[in-house]
């Protein structure tokens, strides 16, 4: 072949390239993708995963004083973590009087459900 020519793909050679790679995409706008970026972030701490699951799993709000001797950490770890979870839509607060009382979001319950389900799949 001579130097100045540009060396040619065959056809054949050029079909199998572009049915190899399909271009992926998916469904989710950037602010949704951020936002479940986000709420995926929030949970990637124990203490916040932890304090999501304790509020979740329990039958009545949830007050700060009860999350801390569960947990293990400061008032203030606790108080972060739940400012956080509240921030991302995963709980819910009310204040009655110095306290503020806090439960899961139906998103938050949902999650944790797929978290499970995922978890006793895993073993099959």
């Amino acid at each position: 072949m001579s130097a100045d020519r540009p060396e040619t793909q065959s056809p054949e050679r050029d079909s199998q390239e572009s049915t190899c790679c399909p271009s992926v995409d998916h469904s989710l706008s950037e602010d949704d993708l951020a936002a479940d970026v986000q709420t995926l972030a929030t949970l990637g701490t124990d203490t916040r995963y932890e304090a999501l699951r304790l509020i979740a799993g329990a039958d009545e709000a949830v007050c700060v004083c009860e999350l801390e001797p569960a947990l293990g950490v400061s008032q203030g770890a606790v108080s972060q973590a739940l400012s956080r979870l509240f921030s991302a839509g995963l709980v819910e607060r009310r204040k009655e009087g110095r306290w503020r009382y806090y439960t899961a979001t139906r998103r938050a319950q949902r999650l944790l459900g797929v978290l499970d389900e995922t978890r006793e799949g895993a073993s099959d």
